[in-house]
């Protein structure tokens, strides 16, 4: 049985609560549970393909790994009730493209070092795949696993979005739909830790990063991924 320190009560409260509709809409299938580390902290990355997800894969985390630490959007966490109950869950806020930016990888170490599951999502938002597919990712996963030298395992999920499409608001509750996981084994990262240049390092295990999740999630699919992932950094065409 995998330790791991307490979660706050306002995280029990709030997953108690989910977990039941989250029981009720979803027919689960998982997978890799032996691939999750036994003890210590690590970075979970999991690719994102719909608003619901984010429960799927706290679910899983949460019975398999113990509550995750998930890095949340500052967007969220500025919503009146949702990001109160964001931050009183204690999850970890993330200010892209402002001085503070750096400081979730801070808090994030610190969460690892502590033996917890780090949650995020490499891709830093929906995909905007057409078939969604994952996309490019950004470096963060792998800069933080570098850094601080915790295993970053891979996941793939499929089948939230059959729920709530991606950027929709009106759910398909019923009939309960398949949502399947697979977590794959830690990521190999060793020949990027003597690498000078750490920003390149971290970019191209990105690459890898994202190569074994789409990899995963054709497996989930039965179908065969894009040659290139979708470039959301890419400037708009128009």
């Amino acid at each position: 049985m995998r330790s791991h320190p307490p979660a706050p009560f306002a995280y029990k409260v709030v997953v108690t609560i989910l977990l039941v509709p989250t029981l009720l809409l979803t027919r689960r299938h998982w997978r890799g549970r032996d691939n999750i580390p036994s003890q210590g902290g690590f970075v979970a990355a999991v690719n994102h393909i719909s608003n619901l997800d984010f429960l799927a894969a706290v679910h899983l985390l949460t019975i398999w790994a113990g509550p995750p630490k998930v890095l949340v959007k500052d967007s969220l966490m500025r919503l009146p009730l949702l990001g109160a109950i964001l931050k009183a869950m204690g999850l970890i806020e993330v200010k892209r493209g402002t001085a503070q930016a750096g400081a979730s990888l801070t808090q994030a170490a610190k969460a690892l070092q502590a033996g917890e599951c780090v949650m995020i999502y490499p891709e830093g938002t929906l995909t905007h795949d057409p078939d969604l597919w994952p996309m490019r990712g950004r470096p963060g996963a792998v800069r933080l696993a570098l850094q601080t030298g915790a295993p970053l395992v891979p996941i793939a999920q499929w089948g939230a979005h059959r729920i709530l499409p991606p950027r929709s608001r009106l759910p398909r509750l019923w009939p309960p739909k398949p949502v399947n996981f697979i977590v794959g084994q830690p990521l190999d990262l060793s020949d990027f830790a003597t690498w000078e240049d750490q920003a390149a390092a971290a970019t191209e295990g990105t690459k890898r990063l994202m190569a074994t999740i789409t990899a995963m999630e054709a497996e989930l699919r039965g179908e065969s991924p894009p040659d290139e992932p979708y470039n959301q950094f890419a400037e708009d065409p128009k």
